[in-house]
């Protein structure tokens, strides 16, 4: 069982952030599953997990301070692909793909998407 139905960030760029999403999601496995027309877009595997919309009190998108959102990865060659289509389309580095120490086999990367949301992608398989 899962503890989450779905994650949501905020957008003020709904057409780039779909596109940066369809590419940076692809290598994880997620695709796109709706279109909420200017509302926003929603990608999982099966079913709804992700969801980029345009906040729901007409307010700008804001990222929040001190949040991540980690994605979990097939393998290290999908957190390498995903990390290098995130910079490739204007996200920002926030840390490069690799081992990360306070687990066992974990590998990640991290970056900030289009808006600033800090995202990661995950594993624990060895090399």
């Amino acid at each position: 069982m899962t503890v989450y139905t779905h994650v949501t960030v905020g957008s003020n760029d709904l057409p780039r952030a779909r596109a940066f999403y369809d590419r940076v999601l692809a290598p994880l496995g997620l695709k796109r599953l709706a279109d909420l027309g200017d509302n926003g877009s929603i990608w999982g595997v099966d079913s709804p997990a992700f969801f980029v919309l345009r906040p729901a009190n007409g307010q700008p998108a804001t990222v929040g301070n001190g949040v991540t959102l980690s994605f979990a990865a097939p393998s290290r060659a999908a957190i390498d692909a995903c990390h290098a289509a995130a910079l490739a389309d204007g996200g920002r580095d926030e840390g490069a793909p690799g081992p990360r120490n306070w687990a066992p086999n974990a590998y990640a990367a991290y970056f900030r998407d289009l808006d600033g949301n800090k995202i990661a992608a995950y594993c624990f398989q060895g090399a």
